[in-house]
């Protein structure tokens, strides 16, 4: 029997944007950074995508990584990015 695994939070198309320009990185830096193609990134970006696990995983681990943490919208306000201090 197989454990199901935790699907990560879900990053906003608007979060993965503001979390890469936090970090000054592009598009490409990102995509390589989280070993994942370009174009990925580029739909992720424009949420014309449903994502593999794998794929928000890596992001995900890559942004935190960074010192990237995202703040899920909770119903009165909405969803946003932070970066950890010391960063």
């Amino acid at each position: 029997m197989k454990c199901a695994q935790a699907r990560p939070a879900v990053i906003t198309a608007r979060q993965l944007r503001a979390a890469r320009k936090l970090l000054g990185w592009s598009q490409r830096v990102l995509a390589c950074k989280a070993r994942v193609a370009l174009n990925t990134i580029r739909r992720l970006e424009r949420s014309d995508s449903d994502p593999r696990f794998s794929t928000l995983n890596a992001i995900e681990k890559t942004f935190a990584k960074a010192g990237v943490e995202f703040i899920p919208a909770d119903g009165q306000q909405g969803e946003g990015v932070w970066i950890k201090r010391g960063r």
